[in-house]
Parts: structure tokens; C-alpha cells; sequence
């Protein structure tokens, strides 16, 4: 029985990457609407530049040859991750409504969902499948984005009175991401059956491609949690200045 093409195609060699542009209709279609969407419903401008450059972002994640080559490299999908989760998400993030009103719990929440679904989609069985199942490898994508925005609403835009648990918040998502990134970095064997036949013609052996994944999960990550912390901070410095001025 043949198995099925992976949604993104076929593993693509060096020569005809530049050329393989995913442009499923459906896809444009959709991004298209959530994106207009999304501007249209905004009335300050700022937030409106927020939400443009998050939609193309991760449209850029979705669309571009990567798409392609992330069925190749398996550093290729960490790569569609990181830009959707660590760039798109958080653009798409600061153009939402400010979270009030809600219940202390739901920042905690949608970081143990964030959490789970990050481990849940790089363990090598969940992994694989994205590659047979098209509505697969849609879960995961959405599933992380969604988890994505809703973490990072709550980062950049809490209450200056949330700002402890912000932090708290913000470390443990880094030191959590940043040890998904030191295992599949340290791994001794390949962990993912599907990249042991697709890496070779991108002169990488199939651990050296593990390895340069979990580095790429492992660093960036790490290093915009700390820029978000440090934001937080600033502005738990600035607000007691605000309210001795006025």
C-alpha cells in the first residue's frame, strides 16, 4: 500500500526548493479572512501593524518553501515552529484585546496547555504522523499557534499588578522549552523514523539534522522569553513614575 504524500509534498532536493511555494487555496483563503478579520475588527493603528505583520508571518511559516523543506529537515520544521510560535504568535498576540477581568488561574492554564501540546507534537509518534494524516499535521499547527497566542496575550500585555506572575509564567515556559531543546540537541540517536531517508541530500546526517533542531528550539527560545521578561520589568518601573507625575 503506497503511503500517502506528506501535505507539503514530497522531500525536496537543494535545486528545486526555491520553486516549491505551498499555495493550497484553501490556505490562502483562510489566512486571508482571519487576517482582514483581524485588522478590521482593530481601531488604533498600532495594533494594526501588530496584526499585519503577525498574519504574514506565519502565512511566510505556511507558504514559503519551507513548508517544503520541513518534510525534508526535521531542523526545518523546528524552524516553521519557532517562527510561528516565537514571531507570528506574539505580533498576533499584542494586537488582542488586553486580558481583565479574568480568572488568576487562566494565565497558568494556557501555560500548561502551551507546554503540553509543545512536548506532546515533538514526541516521535505525534511527529511522524503529521507527515500521513493531512488533518494531523493541521492539528498541530493550530493546536501550537493557538496555544501560542493565547500564552503570549497574557506575557506582553498583563496588568503592571501581574507582573510576578508574569515572570513566573514566562520562566517556566522558557526552561521547559529550553529543555525540549537540550534533549533533542543531546539525543545520542535519531529520535523521528520519518527523517532517516530524507536528510542526506542536504548533507546532514539524520542526528546532526536532530541536533541543529533542538539547538534552533533551545536557543531563540530562550532568549525571547528573556527580552519579554525584561519588558515586564520596564514596565513595572515606569508605571510608579506615570502615577507620581500625575
Amino acid at each position: 500500500m503506497l503511503q500517502p504524500l506528506p501535505y507539503c509534498g514530497s522531500p525536496p532536493d537543494p535545486g528545486e526548493l526555491l520553486h516549491r511555494f505551498n499555495l493550497d487555496p484553501r490556505l490562502m483563503a483562510a489566512l486571508l479572512l482571519l487576517s482582514v478579520a483581524h485588522i478590521a475588527w482593530l481601531a488604533r493603528p498600532g495594533t494594526r501593524r501588530y496584526a499585519a505583520m503577525g498574519w504574514t508571518v506565519t502565512a511566510f511559516a505556511l507558504m514559503s518553501p519551507l513548508c517544503a523543506l520541513s518534510v525534508a529537515l526535521f531542523s526545518a520544521r523546528i524552524a516553521q515552529h519557532m517562527l510561528l510560535i516565537l514571531v507570528g504568535a506574539p505580533l498576533v498576540a499584542l494586537a488582542l484585546p488586553s486580558p481583565r477581568g479574568e480568572s488568576p488561574r487562566l494565565p497558568w492554564i494556557y501555560a500548561g496547555v502551551f507546554f503540553v501540546l509543545l512536548w506532546f507534537w515533538h514526541m516521535p509518534a505525534p511527529y511522524d504522523a503529521t507527515f500521513a494524516s493531512t488533518p494531523v499535521y493541521w492539528a498541530m499547527h493550530i493546536s501550537l499557534f493557538a496555544s501560542a497566542v493565547l500564552l503570549w496575550r497574557e506575557l506582553l500585555q498583563h496588568r503592571v499588578d501581574g507582573t510576578v506572575e508574569a515572570l513566573a509564567i514566562g520562566a517556566v515556559t522558557s526552561m521547559q522549552m529550553g529543555l525540549l531543546g537540550a534533549v533533542l540537541a543531546l539525543a545520542s540517536h535519531p529520535l523521528f523514523s520519518w527523517h532517516l531517508t530524507t536528510t542526506a541530500a542536504w548533507h546532514l546526517t539524520t542526528l546532526q539534522d536532530q541536533q541543529l533542531g533542538g539547538t534552533i528550539m533551545w536557543v531563540p527560545g530562550v532568549a525571547l522569553f528573556l527580552w519579554a521578561a525584561m519588558r515586564s520589568v520596564s514596565r513595572l518601573v515606569v508605571s510608579p513614575r506615570k502615577a507620581t507625575r500625575a
